[in-house]
This record gives C-alpha cells, sequence and structure tokens, in this order.
C-alpha cells in the first residue's frame, strides 16, 4: 500500500470517527428525552430554526476541529510510513 493509499484511509478513518462521534452525541440527547418521539422530534427542528446562528457557530468550531484532527492524523500516518520504509531497511527487506 503507498503513501497515498494509506494517507486516503486516515482521512477516511478520521472522517468517520468525527461523524460517528456527532452521531451518538446527537442520539444521546434525544433519548434522554421521555417525551413522545414525534414531540421531541418537533421540539429539535424548532430548537434549530431558533437557534440557527448558534448552530452555524457551532458546525463551524467541529469543522475547525476535525480539520486539526484530520491534519494531525495526516502527520501521523505520514510518520508512521517513514518508520515503516526505515525498519525494512534496516531489516533488509
Amino acid at each position: 500500500m503507498g503513501n497515498h493509499a494509506l494517507a486516503e484511509n486516515a482521512k477516511l478513518l478520521w472522517i468517520g470517527v468525527g461523524l460517528g462521534g456527532a452521531a451518538i452525541g446527537v442520539a444521546i440527547a434525544l433519548t434522554r428525552r421521555k417525551r413522545d418521539r414525534w414531540y421531541a422530534a418537533k421540539q429539535v427542528s424548532q430548537r434549530v430554526a431558533d437557534r440557527t446562528s448558534d448552530l452555524a457557530a457551532a458546525s463551524k468550531d467541529i469543522v475547525d476541529r476535525l480539520k486539526i484532527v484530520y491534519t494531525e492524523g495526516r502527520k501521523v500516518v505520514e510518520e508512521a510510513t517513514e518508520l515503516w520504509s526505515q525498519g525494512r531497511k534496516l531489516a533488509g527487506v
């Protein structure tokens, strides 16, 4: 597997981790409500409509953090690839 393929896999992994975390957070928030599901969904929609600017700011913050996680993940993959190459050279492979 080449460096590019490893970087793409790492990118997909970090995007998946970010989206999974966001989905879990939304699921927990919705399950903590004791009301009817449809009523809860309606309330969430109303709150989203009322706080669009807050949601936009929070979304931007999440995207900025995901960019940082992605960048750091790429650095880790690149360093691991370099270490792998050096290890293969030392082993004579």
